[in-house]
């Protein structure tokens, strides 16, 4: 109950305290013993590590949702904020100039989170969190059990690879792309960035969608720093587990999470993959890929 009132509300402790009549410390530790358990309970069962059918079903959703073949996931991430924690000087201050950790999400065309990472300092070069971090190296090192290449809706060649889409913040490699920088646009990529945003959009609303129903997020979250790692996977895991019990209204769903996104650094990208890129920015303009209302959408 305590635990649940502190995610929902975002109150503080110390009203906590006055409304339980407990010790602040008892509080704190109720709050992190709890979060842990519900991870460690529920994580298996709705966020489990996909394997290869449910990557394929992932990618058949987001084909019917947001008309983007070989589509595995979007991926983002976004900065919780966090007051200072004891002895750690500037490493958890963000560009945004306040104290944060790190939220590194892959997000289904359902709304749920497929992977995360939590924990990486505010003020660490965002890409590269995601490069180092767990969930990234199996992305990047191709050690998750990616279906194979295969020819896109429409054609029969060449076969090509299923992807996750991102914003200008990430680096691009054969298992994720991400929009043409805004200069020097032609129509194919115009179409193209429209096409991915539109697919990208699916993890900006599960962020909206976090904020909205956990309003510990709204604020700083005043906890030790290993309370505030439990406490963004409870409420991961509890996202999912709450879409399944009560599905949500797709009329209302919030895009602005209020939470501050990544930082761009602008990572080269190597010819293969560009050529990747141009392959199904190409494929969004013929007449296989093309849907009826993207011109008038650029």
């Amino acid at each position: 109950m305590i635990t649940l009132r502190f995610l929902a509300t975002g109150e503080s402790l110390t009203s906590l305290h006055y409304q339980f009549r407990l010790g602040i410390s008892t509080v704190s530790g109720i709050i992190k013993d709890t979060c842990h358990a519900l991870w460690e309970q529920l994580h298996e069962e709705f966020i489990p590590l996909p394997n290869r059918q449910q990557w394929i079903e992932i990618s058949e959703l987001f084909f019917e949702v947001c008309q983007f073949p070989n589509c595995l996931g979007a991926v983002d991430g976004k900065h919780i904020r966090i007051i200072k924690p004891q002895g750690t000087g500037s490493e958890f201050f963000n560009y945004k100039k306040y104290f944060s950790i790190l939220l590194m999400a892959i997000a289904d065309a359902q709304y749920r989170f497929v992977a995360i990472d939590v924990g990486a300092y505010g003020r660490s070069n965002d890409s590269m969190v995601f490069k180092n971090s767990d969930m990234g190296r199996r992305v990047y090192n191709r050690q998750f059990d990616f279906p194979p290449p295969q020819p896109l809706p429409g054609t029969d060649v060449p076969p090509m690879p299923f992807v996750l889409v991102g914003d200008e913040a990430f680096q691009m490699c054969g298992n994720l792309i991400k929009s043409y920088s805004s200069r020097g646009l032609n129509q194919n990529k115009r179409i193209f960035n429209y096409r991915l945003t539109r697919a990208r959009r699916m993890v900006e609303c599960i962020f909206g969608i976090l904020v909205a129903k956990w309003r510990i997020f709204t604020k700083k979250i005043q906890l030790k720093i290993e309370t505030v790692d439990e406490v963004v996977k409870a409420c991961v895991v509890l996202h999912n587990y709450l879409l399944i019990k009560e599905p949500l209204n797709f009329q209302d769903i919030p895009e602005d999470s209020l939470l501050a996104s990544l930082e761009n650094f602008g990572m080269r990208t190597n010819v293969a993959v560009s050529q990747m890129r141009d392959s199904f920015a190409e494929y969004f303009c013929s007449d296989a890929g093309r849907v009826t209302w993207q011109d008038q959408m650029i």
